[in-house]
C-alpha cells in the first residue's frame, strides 16, 4: 500500500481504491470539489450527499444509510440492502437514467397524508397514500386519481368508469358516458319501462332499476325491477319485483347488496336484493320518518339518504348496507330541498341540485359519510333544476337531466374531494328527469 502524508492525514491507493484522513486499507473520507462521476460507488457508512449535481455512476451499492438533499442522477443502477434506506428530503431531486424496474428489499414507504395534506404544487406522477380514503393514489397532471385492488385484469380500472342513466317518463332509452373524459352520451339500450321516479343502484357488473310511474301511452305505478349488465350494452332484462308498487324511489348499494329506502306516498319501507341473485325484494327495515323523493348516496358501509318530501325536508339519515335495520338520523341538509341527487367517492357524501316547493335550487353541499353532522357548503350547479340522475366515481360525480322547467338533456361533473362548482360535461341523448344513474366503480365501490 501506498501511503502519502498531505497536510494531515493520509492520501492511500491499494487495489483501485482510494481513501483520505485514514489508515485502513482503500477506506476513508473522500471530499472533492467540483463534479464527481465514477463507475461504481459503495457507500459502507452513513452518508449524507448535500450537493452531487452532475454525479453520473453506472451503479450505486447501497450498503447502509444514506441521506439526499439535493440532487444526485446515475445513469445505472441504485441498489438498496435490506435493512438500509435511502432518505430523500424535501425539495430533493433524484433522477436515473432509464428505469426498467425497482427492487425493493422490505417495504416502500410513500407520502402519507389525507386530502387537505396534498399542499399545492402537484407534480405529474405524484403517488401517495391517502388516510381519509385509505388508498394509494397519484396525479396525473389534472387530478388526482385512486388506486384499487381488481383481482380481475379485465375489470381494472382502465376499463371501468362507464355510467349508465335510465329511463324517464315515456322514455325507456338508457344512455352511458365514459365518467373519466367528457363528451356527449351514447345509446346504451332499453329499459323494460318508459316510468319515471326508478332508483337505481349497481355492482361493478349490474345495473338495476326498481318501481316507478308512467308507460308509454298510460301512466301507472310499478313494482318492477330489472337489470343491465354494465360492461355490454343491450336492453334490461326482468329482475324481479319489490315489495309495493311505487315510484319517487332512489336507491344505493354496496358492491353486493341494492337497497331502496321510501318512495310514493311518503312510505317508510325499505327493500333490498343481493344484486347477484335474481329474484323478488326483501324487507330491509323502516326509515325513521316517511318520505319520497329523497336524494341517496353511499359508502361501501353506509347508505345515506337526504331530504325528500312532503316538506321538503332538511333531514339527512343513515342505514349500515350489510346488516338489515331501520334508518338512524344523521344531520342536516344546509336546506330543505326534495329530489335532490346525491353522489360519494366512498368517505365523502356530496348532494346536488333539488327543489322547494316554489322552485329549483341549484346549491351543492357535501358531509363526512363516517361521522355525521350538518352539511357544509360545496359549489353550485350551472344550472336550477331538481330531479336529476346522478352517479359517481371515486373522483367524480356526474349530474344529468332534470327539470327546469321542462327536461333537460345536460350532463355536469364535479371533483368530489375538492369543492367547487359544476363543470359542463356533455349532454345526454334525449332529455328526460329522474333518470336514476349506476354504474361500474360508483364512491361504494371504490374504482377511479
Amino acid at each position: 500500500m501506498a501511503t502519502f502524508r498531505v497536510g494531515v492525514g493520509s492520501f492511500n491507493i491499494k487495489d483501485g481504491a482510494v481513501g483520505f484522513g485514514t489508515d485502513t486499507d482503500g477506506l476513508g473520507n473522500l471530499k472533492v470539489k467540483g463534479v464527481t462521476k465514477t463507475t461504481g460507488s459503495i457507500v459502507s457508512g452513513a452518508s449524507t450527499l448535500t450537493r452531487y449535481s452532475g454525479f453520473a455512476a453506472d451503479n450505486t451499492n447501497q450498503l447502509e444509510n444514506i441521506t439526499l438533499t439535493s440532487e444526485v442522477g446515475t445513469i445505472g443502477d441504485i441498489v438498496v440492502g435490506v435493512g438500509t434506506s435511502v432518505i430523500i428530503s424535501s425539495g430533493s431531486t433524484v433522477t436515473v437514467g432509464t428505469v426498467e424496474s425497482v427492487s425493493i428489499g422490505t417495504h416502500f414507504s410513500p407520502p402519507i397524508g389525507g386530502i387537505e395534506e396534498r399542499g399545492q404544487d402537484f407534480i405529474e406522477g405524484t403517488m401517495r397514500f391517502n388516510t381519509d380514503l385509505n388508498t394509494m393514489e397519484f396525479y396525473n397532471g389534472n387530478e388526482w386519481r385512486q388506486f384499487r385492488y381488481q383481482a380481475d385484469i379485465t375489470k381494472s380500472p382502465s376499463t371501468m368508469g362507464r355510467a349508465v342513466f335510465g329511463a324517464s317518463f315515456q322514455i325507456n332509452t338508457l344512455d352511458f358516458i365514459n365518467m373519466h373524459t367528457l363528451g356527449n352520451a351514447l345509446s346504451f339500450g332499453d329499459s323494460l319501462f318508459g316510468a319515471q321516479g326508478r332508483g337505481g343502484c349497481s355492482s361493478n357488473t349490474r345495473g338495476l332499476w326498481a318501481g316507478g310511474y308512467g308507460n308509454t301511452g298510460s301512466g301507472y305505478l310499478t313494482n318492477n325491477i330489472d337489470y343491465i349488465t354494465l360492461a355490454s350494452e343491450g336492453d334490461a332484462i326482468d329482475f324481479g319485483d319489490i315489495n309495493t308498487s311505487t315510484s319517487n324511489k332512489y336507491a344505493h348499494a354496496s358492491s353486493t347488496r341494492g337497497v331502496w329506502p321510501g318512495g310514493a306516498s311518503a312510505t317508510n319501507v325499505i327493500d333490498y336484493v343481493e344484486i347477484a341473485t335474481i329474484g323478488n325484494a326483501l324487507d330491509f327495515g323502516d326509515l325513521f320518518e316517511a318520505k319520497q323523493l329523497a336524494g341517496t348516496t353511499c359508502s361501501p358501509v353506509r347508505g345515506v339518504i337526504g331530504g325528500g318530501a312532503p316538506g321538503p325536508k332538511d333531514t339527512v339519515e343513515f342505514i349500515t348496507i350489510a346488516s338489515k335495520g331501520n334508518g338512524t338520523d344523521f344531520g342536516n341538509l344546509t336546506s330543505k330541498r326534495s329530489m335532490a341527487g346525491g353522489m360519494s367517492n366512498g368517505t365523502r357524501a356530496v348532494f346536488a341540485s333539488g327543489s322547494t316547493p316554489s322552485y329549483n335550487i341549484k346549491t351543492i353541499d357535501y358531509f363526512d359519510i363516517m361521522t355525521g353532522g350538518s352539511s357544509i357548503d360545496f359549489g353550485e350547479m350551472s344550472i336550477k333544476r331538481g330531479w336529476c340522475g346522478t352517479t359517481s366515481s371515486k373522483t367524480r360525480g356526474i349530474i344529468a337531466g332534470g327539470l327546469n322547467p321542462t327536461y333537460q338533456n345536460l350532463i355536469e361533473f364535479i371533483t368530489i374531494a375538492s369543492a367547487g362548482n359544476a363543470q359542463v360535461f356533455g349532454d345526454l341523448t334525449v332529455s328526460r328527469h329522474m333518470g336514476g344513474g349506476v354504474s361500474d366503480c360508483h364512491g361504494g365501490l371504490g374504482g377511479y
